[in-house]
């Protein structure tokens, strides 16, 4: 293989097209939509529709164990009070998946092609004219 695993998991902790490495995901800027295909190999990046909802479930998943439980925490055992136990709860919970969201769309290349390595364009064996040598 060319891409190996360990590649594959800096690339999609790093942002970067899992393929070929390059800061390809998203446009230049803060743009919050995520290319079709990786301008530098052409890797396209959305498989089908619903490919990314499991980056919406990571996104959830670090946003309520990373930020809201501790929170929770926190009131439960009254270092917060009522008040600002709800107001940074609700904040946190706004601001935090947007601030996660290229990284989701990453981590969940990341787990797809750490799990499918041979589906990459890099790692795709060429295959010669003949079939089979014994036919």
């Amino acid at each position: 293989m060319k891409v190996t695993p360990a590649q594959i998991i800096v690339r999609g902790l790093t942002v970067r097209c899992p393929n070929c490495g390059g800061r390809t995901l998203f446009p230049p800027g803060v743009s919050l939509r995520l290319n079709k295909e990786c301008s530098q190999c052409g890797l396209r990046l959305e498989k089908d529709e619903g490919f990314f909802l499991g980056a919406m479930s990571l996104n959830y998943g670090v946003t309520l164990v990373v930020f809201l439980t501790p929170v929770a925490l926190l009131w439960y055992f009254g270092r917060l009070g009522d008040a600002a136990a709800a107001w940074l709860a609700v904040g946190l919970s706004v601001v935090v998946p947007v601030l996660l969201y290229r990284a989701s769309r990453s981590w969940q290349l990341l787990l797809y092609y750490t799990l499918f390595p041979h589906h990459l364009p890099a790692n795709r064996r060429e295959l010669s004219g003949r079939e089979d040598e014994n036919v």
